[in-house]
């Protein structure tokens, strides 16, 4: 818009009024006004069917000047700028400006919005290009809002209710549905052309998984008001729902009532079930529930519908739901299916296959995986499991181990095209496969490999390290190596160790994508000589190989672009790189960092900051400012509060900054900003993140009524509230939704995440209520340490709707003891923490056996809990002496109970079984001590004889190792794996002694380099004071936080005041509470500023007083860009004057 008036005032000239367009003249009506929206949108329907000429220019200025109207080009652009902050931070003046438009310039806004046919607007001296004012707008937070509601208000009155129904689909999607409040039906249309209607039906249906149950409920009540309308039924007893409507429906068809389903007629739903696209309609009615299931298989059975017309395999004579199963129609309605004594085991093979789907469904998977197991049963009756392996589909991961093993490797040979698909296989069902395939193989080859699919994290490290070199190359480069990522360390150890020789030129390490190639080592990149940016685009870097690979590029490349647009080449920017970036170049490829923001460290973020306060601090954008010392937030006027909201609230705060204290300093401004209240939905949407950070007195009292629905929102999504922050929205829940007692199933839905919060006094109606619903919130939870009342409330909800009883002949000790069911611990997940150690003693042999593996990921067991679990698998597998590697997997952390004799009667050869176990980060000195020595007894390895993949696979259990035994590593062998070992937090005395080995790789400390410090990381704390004292303090950033916390106290402190200046942002929050008490007051005062930010470099240094926000651009030069559009993050307006 800025352009638009520079156009008419930078043309000198006079001419007669009376030659001005209409239009113009309206236009110009309009500028002298000061609605500058209205006059674009003029311009741009002038323009549409007229051609802009020289002329033009001189005859609106003209007519301004006949109206007495005096502008300078200052004043303009202060007008503008005034203007198009307040449409684009106050989104609601975009809102009120949009209502009083006319009707030819609310279309004219509707189609820019929605065509891209003429991007620019070309004045002939200037260019408005209206492509990035659509962009711009359309990020900027609430105008996406501003223009759903407008929409809504009046674009069916003015437009073709077709192009509105597009309009509305594309801002709604691109707002991810959050605008679908139960409310918006109110200003939904009622009476819509057919054609218009299933449109809209059609946007509803694709943003239904992003709409809240009360949404979903209401649009539902939306589109079955006009379906009903439409079918003009007065007889209660005929139903309104035909097949077409159904389809119309969509995945709405869920909301219907069971009586209502049990009055369709069966010819319309015959008709529906004949339709091409209802299977593909039903495969997606994911939140089904068994009883409406049951109530649609129903009325199909009874339709009639002849499946002999339909044009899939079928299945002649017989009950018509049998013919559809053969048909493949019945979508997700056969995870229902339960008249099993029709069914022959051909069939039973077919529904098998079908219900691979099932694991999609929302909840009922206990349901699901008992029908399973009921239909493999009948699969295999009469025949052996050998026969009919390749045959059960994904039911195959219901079978017991037991049943795995008894399995022929043939047979597993012939299936493998079935198992290799399966998802949701047990660690432990995967080597027992694995093992079998591998047995009928002898000797694993690439394309015996290729076959395994999912198996493939199965095959043992030895086998990977085993094979020929040119067969794992193959891997690499085929589809095979997306099941790499899968592999755990010391598997994906295996496969480099072997791949990766010192004396091979062609070490095959550019062929390594994704994840994989986080593993390789720094040694080994440095003897590389093939990279380039390109290359890298695809791989998963470490920081270490970032900075490495960095350093080495930059020499080479000369055009910064190249090297930002390189993957994660991006985390290994230096702040030197940074700073020896001329301004116009740091300017112009500043997009790539804001685009990657989450790859980079608070340090560089910090750099960052520093340089463009130094290049060009007027445009600076406002979310950086969390990144300089405090100081500088005290700079941002309120006038500029919109912006630095919008920006930091686009950004993740803990990007930004580490430390607490200088959190709450940045709170503490936006809370002014905010004045301590959010007063409606556009405020949420400014805020944006930080809404996780806002203060308990805010979310219980400065949120309000009308923004609070929008604010929950919000608030689901925050990953880490506090204590406080929980109890505020706990109370406000309270407040709008009243007690837990007298909520619907829409409301439990809706607040599902925030179940958690509430008393079990509170949660036990809704345990009595809607059990389902509890359990599913609780099973999308697994896996988290949950409060203790909220899984008594799941548990009670569980034990309340279950089906057992005391055993009839109980386990010796257990009589009138109801013991866990697999159904029941299925459904538990993390719930499990509630069986008292007497229930989980009874538990009956087959139960375990299928639940060890769940029962061994809860997190919330006790102690006397695991030593029961333990006793349990003791009674059913026997001793430890007699265990197998996929029992010890299984366990999980039921193995912590192992006291050290057990331990060492475990058959512990197998690094992939001792790797299984270092996964577990509770075991006590003793317990890891017993674990090394069993693995070096059993293997027979001794120190000396490890492997690379060997200490990957140990991992913590490393710690436990004598002082004396760690030089004995090969140093060939120790230089590959540094980074993993670098993670370990081990006692001082051994970190010391890998710190003595990391100097025989990268030589004295004092030549190491950052991406060394990198890779070394908690072995870096096993410096001397005197070692820690030589290192230079430009590369104190590079310390990873975890070796920084693992310093001794008395050797930090040894650091100098200059060195802990240095640390950066990120290390400084490391430090921990014992490591500062020993530091004198001026190490103190550095460590301060290194938390908050200080500058490090002469460069940086920059007067308190100076204005990080820029002026008014009324005292710019003409034509100069407005600073709006680069507190955006980019310019809103692209002008090209050619005349000044």
């Amino acid at each position: 818009m800025s352009s638009l008036l520079l156009v008419l005032f930078l043309i000198r000239g006079v001419a007669s009024e009376t030659d001005l367009h209409p239009l113009l003249q309206k236009m110009a009506e309009e500028i002298i006004e000061g609605s500058y929206l209205n006059a674009l949108l003029d311009l741009i329907q002038f323009q549409s069917s007229h051609a802009w000429t020289a002329d033009l220019s001189h005859r609106v200025l003209a007519y301004l000047n006949s109206r007495n109207v005096a502008f300078t080009i200052p004043s303009l652009q202060a007008a503008v700028e005034n203007h198009l902050e307040q449409c684009l931070y106050r989104p609601q003046k975009l809102l009120q400006d949009l209502r009083k438009t006319d009707a030819q310039q609310f279309r004219t806004a509707m189609k820019c919005l929605l065509e891209d046919k003429k991007d620019h607007l070309d004045l002939g001296d200037v260019v408005i290009d209206l492509g990035a004012i659509r962009e711009q707008a359309l990020q900027s937070p609430g105008v996406n809002r501003t223009l759903f509601l407008v929409t809504l208000e009046r674009c069916f009155q003015v437009l073709n209710s077709l192009e509105c129904v597009e309009i509305l689909g594309r801002v709604l999607r691109g707002s991810s549905g959050r605008f679908l409040q139960p409310d918006v039906t109110e200003r939904l249309p009622r009476h819509l052309r057919e054609d218009t209607f299933k449109n809209l039906s059609a946007v509803f249906r694709d943003l239904y998984d992003q709409t809240s149950a009360h949404a979903q409920r209401a649009l539902y009540s939306w589109m079955t008001g006009i379906l009903q309308t439409s079918a003009n039924t007065t007889d209660d007893s005929v139903s309104w729902v035909s097949a077409e409507n159904l389809w119309i429906l969509g995945r709405y068809m869920v909301h219907l009532s069971f009586e209502e389903i049990m009055k369709i007629s069966p010819t319309e739903i015959g008709l529906f079930i004949s339709y091409d696209n209802a299977t593909k309609q039903l495969d997606t009615v994911y939140d089904i529930t068994p009883e409406l299931a049951q109530a649609f298989l129903q009325r199909i059975s009874s339709s009639g519908f002849d499946v002999r017309n339909a044009s899939t395999i079928h299945r002649q004579g017989g009950p018509l739901l049998v013919s559809l199963i053969f048909s493949r129609r019945l979508g997700l309605l056969v995870c229902f299916y339960d008249d099993l004594e029709l069914l022959d085991a051909a069939l039973a093979q077919v529904l098998l296959h079908q219900m691979i789907k099932c694991s999609h469904l929302r909840g009922f998977q206990a349901a699901v995986q008992k029908l399973k197991a009921d239909l493999l049963g009948i699969a295999t009756e009469n025949r052996t499991l050998n026969e009919t392996l390749g045959s059960l589909s994904d039911a195959v991961v219901g079978l017991a181990c037991s049943q795995l093993e008894s399995l022929s490797p043939e047979a597993v040979h012939s299936a493998i095209a079935t198992l290799n698909q399966v998802s949701g296989w047990a660690k432990s069902q995967v080597i027992i496969l694995s093992a079998k395939y591998s047995a009928h193989e002898k000797v694993l080859s690439f394309y015996n490999v290729s076959q395994m699919g999912v198996l493939l994290a199965g095959v043992a490290t030895q086998d990977f390290y085993s094979m020929d070199r040119k067969d794992l190359l193959q891997v690499l480069r085929s589809t095979i190596s997306q099941h790499l990522s899968d592999l755990s360390p010391a598997q994906q150890q295996g496969v480099l160790n072997k791949m990766i020789k010192v004396d091979d030129t062609t070490s095959g390490i550019v062929e390594i994508q994704g994840t994989f190639f986080k593993e390789v080592s720094l040694f080994d990149l440095r003897r590389e000589s093939q990279f380039n940016s390109s290359i890298l685009k695809e791989k998963e870097l470490r920081r270490s190989q970032a900075l490495f690979l960095y350093e080495l590029l930059s020499r080479t490349t000369k055009r910064p672009e190249e090297l930002l647009s390189a993957g994660q080449l991006i985390k290994g920017m230096t702040c030197s790189h940074i700073d020896h970036l001329s301004a116009d170049s740091f300017l112009a490829h500043f997009q790539y960092f804001e685009n990657n923001l989450s790859l980079l460290s608070l340090d560089q973020v910090n750099c960052l900051a520093w340089k463009y306060w130094e290049v060009s601090r007027p445009s600076m954008p406002p979310f950086l400012l969390a990144a300089l010392p405090a100081r500088f937030l005290a700079s941002v006027p309120a006038s500029r509060c919109a912006p630095f909201l919008i920006s930091l609230g686009k950004s993740r705060l803990d990007s930004l900054v580490s430390d607490s204290h200088k959190r709450d300093l940045v709170l503490r401004k936006v809370q002014q900003c905010l004045d301590d209240s959010i007063a409606d939905e556009y405020t949420v949407d400014i805020v944006g993140n930080l809404l996780c950070h806002l203060p308990a007195t805010i979310i219980e009292r400065g949120i309000s009524p009308r923004a609070w629905a929008a604010a929950l929102q919000g608030l689901r999504d925050c990953p880490d509230l506090n204590p406080e922050q929980k109890a505020a929205v706990r109370l406000r829940l309270l407040e709008q939704c009243g007690l837990p007692q007298n909520w619907t199933a829409e409301t439990t839905k809706d607040l599902g995440p925030f179940l958690v919060l509430f008393s079990g006094d509170e949660l036990r109606p809704i345990a009595r209520k809607f059990p389902d619903i509890l359990q599913q919130t609780a099973f999308k939870m697994a896996g988290t340490l949950l409060p203790k009342e909220f899984l008594w409330a799941v548990f009670e909800s569980v034990r309340n709707s279950s089906d057992e009883s005391p055993s009839l002949d109980p386990i010796p000790g257990c009589q009138g003891v109801t013991a866990p069911s697999f159904d029941d611990i299925f459904k538990l997940a993390e719930a499990n923490a509630c069986w008292a150690p007497e229930d989980l003693l009874c538990m009956e042999e087959d139960t375990f056996i299928r639940s060890v593996e769940l029962l061994g990921a809860v997190k919330g067991f006790s102690q006397p809990q695991l030593l029961t679990l333990k006793e349990k698998a003791i009674q059913v597998w026997n001793l430890p002496f007699f265990w197998r590697e996929h029992h010890i997997v299984s366990l999980g952390r039921i193995a912590l109970a192992l006291n050290v004799s057990q331990l060492e009667q475990l058959d512990l050869s197998s690094i992939d079984t001792v790797a299984s176990l270092s996964q577990q980060t509770e075991w006590t000195p003793e317990q890891a001590k017993s674990i090394l020595q069993g693995f070096l007894e059993d293997s027979g390895y001794g120190v000396q004889d490890l492997k690379s993949f060997h200490l990957v696979g140990l991992g913590a259990i490393l710690c436990a190792m004598n002082i004396t035994e760690i030089p004995l590593i090969k140093i060939s062998e120790f230089r590959v794996v540094v980074a993993r070992i670098g993670t370990l937090t081990c006692s001082t005395h051994v970190l010391a002694e890998f710190k003595r080995k990391a100097e025989e790789v990268f030589g004295d400390p004092t030549e190491w380099t950052s991406s060394v410090l990198q890779e070394l990381g908690t072995i870096t704390a096993g410096l001397t004071q005197a070692e820690l004292r030589t290192i230079d303090k430009e590369l104190m950033p590079y310390f990873q936080p975890s070796a920084v916390k693992c310093f001794p106290d008395e050797i930090f402190k040894e650091l100098s005041a200059e060195q802990i200046a240095s640390l950066g942002p990120e290390n400084a929050a490391a430090v921990t509470h014992a490591q500062r008490q020993l530091l004198s007051t001026s190490q103190l005062q550095s460590l301060q500023r290194a938390l908050d930010g200080a500058k490090t470099h002469s460069w940086q240094e920059a007067p308190a007083s100076a204005s990080p926000t820029g002026s008014s651009s009324a005292g710019s030069p003409p034509g100069a860009s407005i600073a709006l559009g680069l507190w955006l993050g980019g310019p809103l307006l692209l002008l090209m004057t050619d005349l000044l």
